[in-house]
């Protein structure tokens, strides 16, 4: 696999942002943001996210520490976290996709979730990465409903059934480590695959691996610049903006590193509304 892909990259500073519709006078720059984020979706599905500074470069980098020390705690530790929703638990030594690991936690955005959940894994307590962990699932949840707010927008879909949407979503965290393989027919990380959420944001190391197939039927890696953030549509939110699939896998190519993520996912009952455009 040779080609690498190019995807639209979109910066969202200050000044464009902070006069979104929320804001009494929404102007030209926020609107024309828009635009471009709903063209991103549309034409390729993702895009990569940057200078968004709400989510400082530090906290992502205490994030990955954090969760470098989550993975690394014992497997009997680790296999305590169970969940019987689909994607939660902790996942690992799986036969089909012997590289990853990953916990799916529900609710991190609350503090006493957070706390629960570092409780269970650190019995003696780990203040430090439980505060880590909420800020870091309060903070790319509120820019998975920002991003979703600038599609309803760019759509003239009304405010109220956005602010309704929001009322009934749900979303939950999922920290990832993909391990070295031992030999080059070993690399998958993940089977490929179609997120069934309506917004997935990842946040990783600098390792890359992302891959996407294009609507030609073409595999591209996605070279994820440091401190950029990707930006995924879902299958819940192509119904109505993306006609095309992407399907996304993991390579582990020839890494000398450990590769972690860090992947919010923004669940929406699109239908429920009736805001599908036709």
């Amino acid at each position: 696999m040779d080609r690498t892909a190019t995807i639209p990259v979109i910066e969202f500073s200050g000044e464009d942002i902070k006069n979104g519709r929320s804001s009494s006078s929404p102007d030209q720059r926020w609107k024309a943001l828009c635009s471009k984020v709903r063209e991103a979706c549309q034409s390729h599905g993702c895009f990569l996210l940057m200078r968004y500074d709400k989510i400082p470069t530090s906290l992502c980098e205490d994030m990955l520490v954090g969760i470098k020390s989550l993975f690394d705690l014992p497997e009997e530790t680790k296999t305590k976290y169970q969940n019987p929703k689909p994607y939660r638990s902790y996942q690992g030594k799986c036969p089909v996709v012997p590289l990853h690991e990953s916990f799916g936690i529900d609710d991190a955005t609350r503090l006493e979730a957070a706390r629960d959940f570092t409780h269970l894994m650190w019995p003696q307590g780990n203040p430090a990465f439980c505060e880590i962990l909420n800020m870091m699932s309060s903070k790319m949840l509120e820019l998975s409903f920002m991003i979703l707010e600038m599609i309803f927008e760019s759509f003239d879909i009304e405010e109220k059934k956005y602010e309704a949407l929001v009322r009934d979503s749900v979303s939950f965290l999922r920290v990832m480590k993909y391990k070295i393989p031992t030999s080059e027919d070993q690399n998958l990380g993940l089977v490929a695959h179609t997120d069934k959420n309506a917004i997935t944001i990842l946040c990783q190391n600098e390792v890359q691996g992302l891959e996407i197939v294009t609507k030609e039927g073409h595999w591209e890696q996605v070279v994820v610049p440091k401190d950029a953030l990707v930006v995924i549509v879902g299958d819940a939110l192509k119904v109505s903006i993306y006609k095309k699939i992407i399907i996304l896998s993991f390579i582990i190519l020839s890494f000398s590193l450990w590769k972690y993520m860090i992947v919010t996912n923004l669940i929406e009952d699109l239908h429920k509304y009736h805001i599908i455009k036709k």
